[in-house]
């Protein structure tokens, strides 16, 4: 179908309007299935939290998402579960083996300083890209918007290719609230100040999605999206629910 007036998108190997899934467990046959109809909407794919380190069949699953154009990635847990073992080294040597061209540097759940994450990010970027998180997984724990722009902002400068606002998979910290509500003022602080075309905001119900639609564009990048839910959130994002459906009368929020 091509009749409507719609927001525009990016699209081919976009820089953003990034769709961002997490990978908890679907199996290879599932997979393949999916990305046959849908691999167009998707751009990157984490495997979640650890669990590549016990993913059966891991090699085959991301030659399989890099046959579909899809950047792969390893869960930040797994990066600070080596790095609290100093055994970050090893950690890089296994992925490259496996064809993955990503790293998350994240201190979600293991204490990581700034500065010690500023200089893995100088090490690992020699190789690799680096998607670099923000944001703690514990819901009680509540940075201030100077201590999200200064690290955002000097996570970039040392060479991050984005920086991802954390949230979980649940939806319930990091830029969250822990009932799930969106830390507005956080939110409309950092969209004021930084690049948003270079963060990626970690969104995983239907609810947090449109936020970010609606007050940033069709065009914002949006991560821990579940697998089942991609041809839905692009129905948001180009008007296509009723939460959105007035979309195209605010104009693209975000250049092509």
């Amino acid at each position: 179908m091509d009749f409507l007036t719609l927001p525009k998108r990016t699209n081919g190997e976009r820089q953003y309007g990034l769709t961002s899934i997490i990978d908890l467990g679907i199996s290879i046959g599932e997979l393949g299935n999916i990305l046959r109809d849908y691999h167009s909407l998707i751009d990157i794919a984490k495997i979640g939290i650890g669990s590549a380190y016990v993913t059966p069949n891991l090699k085959e699953k991301i030659q399989l998402y890099k046959e579909y154009g899809i950047k792969t990635y390893c869960g930040g847990t797994l990066f600070e579960k080596a790095y609290s073992q100093n055994k970050v080294d090893e950690y890089l040597t296994c992925i490259d083996s496996l064809g993955v061209q990503w790293v998350e540097v994240s201190n979600g759940t293991f204490p990581i300083s700034l500065e010690d994450r500023c200089e893995m990010i100088l090490k690992i970027k020699r190789n690799f890209h680096v998607l670099a998180e923000v944001g703690s997984k514990d819901s009680e724990e509540d940075m201030s918007l100077l201590d999200w722009k200064n690290e955002i902002n000097q996570l970039f400068a040392v060479g991050s290719a984005y920086v991802i606002t954390e949230g979980r998979d649940s939806g319930t910290s990091g830029i969250y609230q822990k009932n799930g509500n969106v830390r507005e003022n956080l939110i409309s602080e950092l969209v004021n100040d930084l690049d948003v075309n270079r963060i990626i905001f970690e969104a995983p119900t239907p609810k947090q999605q449109m936020y970010f639609i609606n007050e940033i564009g069709a065009n914002v990048n949006l991560g821990n999206v579940k697998i089942h839910d991609v041809l839905q959130l692009e129905s948001q994002r180009r008007g296509l629910r009723s939460e959105t459906f007035y979309l195209e009368e605010a104009g693209c929020k975000l250049p092509l």
